[in-house]
C-alpha cells in the first residue's frame, strides 16, 4: 500500500512514506504494551490530563500549520482545515477537564452489600481511521483512551500520511509518553495481525460499509470489542410549518462543506409540496454561487474531491442516476482543471428503484425529494439502510423534536444543520455501524466496567 501526499488541487505528489515492516509492528506494540502496564501500576492520571492539555495548546499555537497539511493531504479548503484544528483542540480540552468525573466509582445500590464500579484501561487500541477529518477523526478516539490508559495504534488513509505523522509528532511534542500514539504505515493484512494480537483489546474504525464489514469480521473472530462509524444517506426534512428564510443560510454547509465528504452532512432533502418548488430554486441559487479553485486561497469556496478516483466515483454515480430516470436541476457540468473537482450538483426525481436511492454520494451533490405530508417524509427517511443523521426543520421545535424521535438515526438536529462538539455523543445505526464517540458515551466505549462487590457482614 503507497503513502503518500498528493496534493488534490494540482494532483502532484508532494511527499512519499515507507510503509512499516512486521518487525517495526511488533517493536509498536511491545513499546504500547508496556506502557499500558505502566499506566495499570502507576496511574499516572494527572499528567496526562497536562500533556492532554498542552496538546491542545500546540493544536492552537501552530493551527495554520496543521490546517496547512490537512489541505495538502486531501483538499479541503484552508478555512475548513483550520476549523478541525481548533475543534480537535476542544475535543482534547473536553477529556482533560472531565476525566475526573468520568472516572470516579459509580455506586450501585444493594441490599446485599457495597457495590460500585470502577472504568479501568483494557489495553492498546487499534483505530483505523479515514482521510475526510484526518486529525478530528483521530483526535476523537485518541482523547478519551489516552485519559484512560489505553495506548493507541493508528492505521491511517493512505492518502493522508503526513497528517497521521504530523498527529503522532503532536502527541510526542506534547511530553506524551513513548507510546501512546504510534502510527504505522501498513497494510490491511497486518491490521488483521494487529487486531489478533492478545496485547490489543479493542479496534475502532471510521470508514466505508465494506471496510467496517471486514474490521468487524476480524474483531469478532479475535473476540475484540469494536465501533464502527460507516457514512450516512441523512435526511433533511423541511416541513410544512418550517421557515425558507432561516434554511436558506445553511444550505451549502449543509451539503458542501468538505466537498460533500462529510458522514453526517445532508444528502437527501425531503420536502413537504407547499415548499418544494421554492427550496428546488432556493438550492441552485446556493450552488451557484459556490466558486471552485485552490483550496489554499481564502476566497475559494469549493474544494477539489480527495482523489482521482473519488471524482470518478461521484460522476459515475451522477450518470447512473440519470440514466435511471433522475432528473438533473443544476450542475455536472465539467470543471476543465488538472484538479479533482465536481461542479455542484442537484438531483431531483430519484425512484425507489434508481440504484441512488440507498446509495451514499460521498460529493457536492443534492438529491431532493417532494412528499406530500409529514408521514410520507417520516416514511421517506426511514426507507434507508443508514442511520447517521438526521435534520427536521420546523417552525415548532416541539413539533420538530417529536418527527425527530420517529426517524430511525443515531442524530437528529433540530433547525440546524448537523454538527459535532466534544460535549454530545457521535455514532448511527443500521449500516452506519455501531458505538459511539465524543462525550461520555465514547469515553467508556473501551474501558473495562469493573465491579467492586462487598457483601454485607451477617
Amino acid at each position: 500500500m503507497a503513502y503518500q501526499t498528493k496534493y488534490p488541487f494540482t494532483n502532484e505528489v508532494l511527499q512519499e512514506y515507507e510503509s512499516h515492516t512486521d518487525e517495526q509492528v511488533e517493536q509498536a506494540l511491545t513499546k504500547a504494551h508496556a506502557l499500558y502496564k505502566k499506566w495499570r501500576r502507576e496511574d499516572l492520571l494527572d499528567e496526562r490530563k497536562a500533556q492532554l492539555k498542552k496538546i491542545a495548546e500546540l493544536l492552537r499555537r501552530d493551527a495554520d500549520h496543521y490546517a496547512e497539511v490537512m489541505t495538502k493531504d486531501m483538499g479541503k479548503l484552508i478555512a475548513e482545515s483550520k476549523a478541525e484544528v481548533y475543534l480537535c483542540a476542544m475535543i482534547a480540552d473536553y477529556f482533560a477537564d472531565h476525566a475526573d468525573e468520568f472516572l470516579k466509582p459509580i455506586p450501585f445500590e444493594s441490599p446485599a452489600g457495597d457495590a460500585y464500579v470502577l472504568r479501568q484501561s483494557t489495553g492498546i487500541i487499534m483505530a483505523v481511521e479515514p482521510w475526510n477529518f484526518p486529525f478530528y477523526q483521530v483526535m476523537r478516539v485518541f482523547a478519551p483512551n489516552f485519559i484512560v490508559g489505553n495506548p493507541m495504534v493508528l492505521k491511517h488513509a493512505s492518502i493522508c500520511p503526513t497528517s497521521a505523522k504530523a498527529f503522532e509528532d503532536l502527541v510526542n511534542e506534547a511530553g506524551a509518553e513513548d507510546g501512546a500514539l504510534q502510527n504505522l504505515f501498513i497494510d490491511y493484512d497486518q491490521v488483521e495481525n494487529v487486531i489478533a494480537d492478545p496485547r490489543v483489546s479493542g479496534v475502532c474504525l471510521t470508514g466505508s460499509e465494506r471496510g467496517g464489514a471486514s474490521i468487524a469480521e476480524e474483531a469478532g473472530k479475535n473476540l475484540k470489542k469494536s465501533t464502527l462509524e460507516l457514512g450516512g444517506n441523512d435526511a433533511f426534512i423541511i416541513l410544512d410549518d418550517a421557515d425558507l428564510d432561516e434554511i436558506q443560510p445553511i444550505i451549502a454547509k449543509a451539503r458542501l462543506m468538505n466537498a460533500g465528504q462529510v458522514c453526517t452532512s445532508s444528502k437527501r432533502f425531503i420536502v413537504t409540496e407547499k415548499h418544494y418548488d421554492a427550496f428546488v430554486k432556493m438550492t441552485v441559487e446556493a450552488f451557484q454561487q459556490m466558486k471552485w479553485g485552490d483550496p489554499m486561497d481564502p476566497e475559494t469556496t469549493l474544494a477539489p474531491l480527495s482523489s482521482e478516483q473519488a471524482k470518478k466515483d461521484v460522476l459515475e454515480q451522477i450518470q447512473t442516476a440519470l440514466d435511471h430516470g433522475a432528473t438533473l436541476e443544476y450542475g455536472n457540468e465539467p470543471i476543465d482543471h488538472a484538479g479533482n473537482f465536481v461542479a455542484p450538483t442537484v438531483l431531483t426525481g430519484i425512484t425507489k428503484d434508481n440504484p441512488l436511492y440507498d446509495q451514499e454520494i460521498f460529493g457536492p451533490v443534492a438529491v431532493i425529494y417532494k412528499v406530500k405530508d409529514e408521514e410520507e417524509a417520516i416514511e421517506l427517511a426511514n426507507d434507508s439502510s443508514y442511520g447517521l443523521g438526521n435534520t427536521v426543520f420546523s417552525a415548532n421545535p416541539e413539533h420538530a423534536r417529536a418527527v425527530a424521535s420517529q426517524i430511525e438515526t443515531g442524530m437528529s438536529f433540530i433547525n440546524s444543520a448537523w454538527t459535532s462538539l466534544p460535549e454530545i455523543p457521535f455514532g448511527g445505526i443500521k449500516n452506519s455501524g455501531y458505538g459511539r464517540e465524543l462525550s461520555e458515551l465514547g469515553f467508556t466505549a473501551f474501558v473495562n466496567e469493573h465491579l467492586i462487590f462487598t457483601p454485607k457482614q451477617k
